[in-house]
């Protein structure tokens, strides 16, 4: 996964400027309790950087299915599974605001309609990039794909590391958490489930 850097966080404009200047007055602040000074040369910056970070690493909270699909949703007659797998995402989880970094892969069988491969790897982010629980997380974009493409079954896994379980609390830095979400055909029948399993196996 390519690293973020300060560049790559857009210039906020308008009302987004103000949400700017709000956080980062709290960071700041938490700063200034952590025993940090807010003023020293490597830090007059950071709180306006974390601002625009934090709104960056959130905007799927101001984003909608329909804006993730666009018009890439097309009429076929193919009914036999589709799998785009190893989807890198990054989110935060809510519980400590600390980065949950890993791969989604997404199967799903067609009824009538496809989705553009790209718009799977669009819908990932709009459910990671907001503060998150991996288990919510894997449900609403199976949720998603199917209420986009109408499909006959969607299949999500998803797998990542927790950096609030590798950072702080246990310090298991080689652990990884696995959840998934089976709906129609590949919850009812094993061999569908087991086809999508075998397929997106490392």
């Amino acid at each position: 996964m390519a690293a973020l850097h300060e560049d790559d966080f857009p210039e906020p404009a308008g009302a987004d400027q103000k949400r700017v200047e709000t956080i980062a007055g709290a960071v700041k602040t938490i700063l200034a309790e952590l025993g940090e000074d807010p003023a020293r040369e490597g830090l007059v910056d950071t709180p306006q950087r974390v601002a625009k970070a934090l709104l960056y690493l959130n905007q799927g909270l101001d984003q909608r299915l329909e804006s993730a699909i666009g018009n890439a949703l097309f009429e076929s007659d193919n009914d036999e599974m589709v799998v785009v797998r190893n989807i890198e995402f990054y989110s935060l989880c809510e519980h400590h605001m600390l980065p949950i970094i890993g791969h989604v892969d997404i199967g799903y069988i067609p009824q009538g309609k496809v989705l553009g491969l790209s718009k799977l790897a669009r819908i990932v982010d709009l459910y990671a990039r907001r503060l998150q629980i991996q288990e919510n997380m894997t449900q609403q974009i199976a949720e998603a794909v199917e209420t986009a493409t109408g499909a006959a079954g969607v299949a999500v896994q998803v797998r990542a590391a927790h950096m609030c379980m590798a950072m702080r609390g246990v310090q298991k830095v080689e652990s990884e958490t696995i959840t998934s979400r089976m709906t129609g055909q590949f919850r009812d029948s094993a061999a569908t489930r087991n086809e999508f399993l075998q397929l997106v196996a490392r």
